[in-house]
């Protein structure tokens, strides 16, 4: 074929490919989104993000009645008042704080406490419950070694089945086949069986197949074993389950499951090894919750974190099982940090979720009779508003609702908004890599540094306690003056030595 000849050719495919072109675009432009989603332009933190459900039915159905409230909250005898607090200036009596009345609300657990630090017999356990603030462990790890440190304990407490952050988890070493069922609190309203005490519910519903998970202890200080493995499970007709223990020395064991009460225990092993695997056969509607991992002795702190919880499924939790939970491990304080996954530019008015953790407060109360609650606020939140980052609006109304109903269900209050600077903080925080550049989740760094000031302020509310137990010290005048001190904490000076 002669070059002349090729020419119509050439015209040809390219009248044809510019058809193409143009008939893909015409489409493109009707067909649905979903076929071309944007990249997601997200930092790793924002992997995974996940909305409890109750916060999203509380936020579209209770706009009208959020209104109404704010107008009542005279009402019920409660003090319509202004729980911010300018510099130097003291707060209101009956705060929660645990530096001002607050720690009166922790008089059981400070207590025990006392009487851990005299007789160095005896154990606390604290359950803390958080979002994705605390995935990984990340501040209650800290807490936990600052705990243990001066009062004992070792071990990394309850884990639960399954993780999303089980691979960035330093804590604890935690790996799972990908094959369970796992139901959440956060975005399950009817599971197949009742939630556990980490609002998480776990089964392996196909009988021909086997589930595992593996731990192992990373060699951390006060971890460096698993100390005193026990399996928790609940209630089945099933009686053909078993499960099969592997040590790190290729030793194995197996072990029928029993699941004939509401919760059921089994110990793993005689001593307590570095690693197990614990591989499940038959375990369909065997209700599966987790592993604790502890000496018995000292503190222990279990972490219930979960990505996207607002803290209003707690009033989800079954109380029977909690009930049968709390026989089992004997909580003494219920940690609750709650916040970043509440915070949003379009909420104006935070009284729909006042009412809706006091719910979550009074279920806790039934589920563990004999452990206080204590509250630590929300963080500074950075977000860009008219091209400028700065702190979130939301951040203070958000803050005063937390005191509020704090104050009001007499738990104790932490503010963390004020400890770590106050507005404008997690600019600076961002700004030292104490913070991710999404402007709400803390970096290791900035965990530990959040977690140490965590620790303290629940000592100091300790020394205000045995203060108060032993002598007629004047506790309010004290108090003010220490608030008076974290008042100048907004001061640049203050600023940088939190980043010292």
């Amino acid at each position: 074929m002669s070059v002349s000849e090729t020419k119509p050719y050439f015209g040809k495919i390219i009248i044809l490919l510019l058809l193409s072109v143009g008939f893909f675009l015409g489409f493109k432009a009707v067909l649905p989104g979903q076929l071309f989603p944007e990249q997601n332009k997200g930092n790793d933190n924002q992997e995974n993000v996940i909305m409890d459900n109750l916060l999203v039915e509380a936020i579209s159905t209770d706009s009208t009645e959020v209104k109404d409230n704010d107008n009542q909250e005279g009402e019920g005898n409660l003090t319509v008042v202004d729980l911010t607090v300018e510099d130097g200036e003291a707060e209101l009596i009956n705060d929660p704080t645990l530096t001002q009345e607050g720690y009166k609300n922790l008089n059981r657990f400070y207590a025990k406490l006392q009487k851990l630090e005299k007789t160095k017999k005896g154990k606390i356990r604290i359950a803390y419950f958080g979002d994705s603030m605390n995935d990984g462990d990340f501040i209650v790890q800290d807490v936990r070694r600052e705990f243990q440190e001066v009062y004992g304990g070792q071990g990394v407490g309850f884990v639960a089945i399954t993780s999303l952050s089980a691979g960035a988890r330093y804590s604890v070493a935690h790996q799972h086949s990908k094959n369970w069922k796992t139901q959440a609190f956060i975005n399950v309203k009817k599971p197949q069986g009742s939630f556990g005490v980490s609002g998480q519910v776990f089964f392996g519903n196909d009988a021909s197949a086997s589930y595992w998970v593996r731990y192992k202890a990373q060699g951390a200080k006060f971890l460096t074993k698993l100390y005193n493995p026990t399996l928790f499970y609940g209630k089945s007709n099933n009686a053909k389950g078993y499960i099969t223990i592997e040590n790190e020395e290729g030793e194995s064991i197996t072990k029928e499951l029993s699941p004939t009460k509401i919760l059921n225990t089994i110990r793993l092993a005689t001593g307590d090894p570095k690693s197990l695997k614990i591989t499940f056969s038959h375990i369909d509607s065997i209700p599966i919750y987790g592993v604790s991992f502890d000496d018995g002795q000292g503190v222990h702190i279990d972490n219930f974190s979960l990505r996207g919880n607002s803290g209003l499924p707690l009033s989800m939790l079954n109380v029977n099982l909690m009930n049968a939970f709390n026989r089992e491990l004997e909580y003494d304080l219920i940690v609750l940090q709650y916040g970043a996954n509440v915070l949003s530019q379009k909420v104006k008015s935070y009284g729909w979720y006042e009412k809706g953790m006091t719910k979550a407060l009074q279920n806790l109360r039934i589920c563990f009779p004999n452990a206080d609650i204590l509250i630590i606020s929300t963080a500074d939140k950075a977000t860009k508003i008219e091209g400028v980052m700065q702190t979130d609006p939301a951040t203070t109304l958000l803050l005063n609702a937390q005191k509020k109903y704090a104050r009001n269900n007499n738990a104790g209050f932490i503010n963390l908004y004020n400890l770590m600077g106050g507005n404008g903080s997690m600019i600076q925080w961002v700004g030292n890599n104490m913070a991710a550049k999404d402007y709400t989740h803390f970096s290791a760094s900035g965990s530990k540094k959040i977690a140490k000031f965590i620790y303290n302020e629940i000592n100091e509310g300790y020394i205000l306690y045995k203060k108060s137990s032993n002598t007629d010290y004047n506790i309010q005048e004290q108090s003010v003056g220490n608030n008076e001190e974290r008042a100048t904490s907004k001061t640049d000076s203050t600023m940088n030595m939190i980043f010292e």
